[in-house]
């Protein structure tokens, strides 16, 4: 999923190998965004795994992510998040978690309207589908509920705020 364009960054952390793209446009907003992101699937790993295996994560703009939503969920729109879990068929330690895709324009935008910082909502966006590639997800009001629970507390593990607290009004 990466392109030449974007700057590639490889870790191996905790049992995991991320392989990161970033388009410049993102790294632009932020020049340790690879390091927020590091830090957040580290994260949930230690909460929710641990898992072993690879995960490629790609941060680029709407265009690039409304492109993938578009071809794989029929969805002809940008969204700030999609992962891709790869199949349980694999089997060992080096075996493909799968991808996550954030669209950095996205994730700005949001950032702004809900009074966080861009940093915080891409560990948000990156704890979120790095739980996803794990299995969870929101499609019943119970498995939301689990899944909010448990980004919360691995947010608040790596000094991010609630990220379902609506920042109190100023005025």
């Amino acid at each position: 999923m990466t392109d030449q364009d974007e700057d590639i960054v490889c870790v191996e952390a905790d049992g995991l190998a991320l392989e990161i793209g970033i388009s410049p446009g993102a790294a632009a907003l932020d020049a340790a965004l690879s390091n927020v992101i590091v830090s957040a699937i580290t994260a949930a790993n230690r909460a929710a795994g641990p898992e072993q295996g690879e995960v490629t994560i790609v941060v680029d703009d709407d265009a690039r992510i409304r492109a993938l939503n578009k071809l794989w969920r029929g969805f002809d729109k940008p969204t700030n998040v999609l992962s891709f879990p790869a199949p349980d068929t694999q089997p060992g330690p080096a075996r493909m978690l799968g991808d996550i895709a954030i669209s950095y324009e996205t994730a700005a935008r949001e950032a702004v309207a809900e009074g966080k910082s861009f940093a915080d909502h891409m560990a948000h966006l990156s704890v979120h589908g790095f739980l996803h590639l794990l299995g969870y997800d929101h499609e019943s009001d119970e498995d939301a509920e689990e899944m909010e629970r448990l980004e919360r507390l691995i947010l608040a593990s790596i000094g991010v705020s609630d990220p379902y607290i609506a920042p109190e009004a100023e005025g």
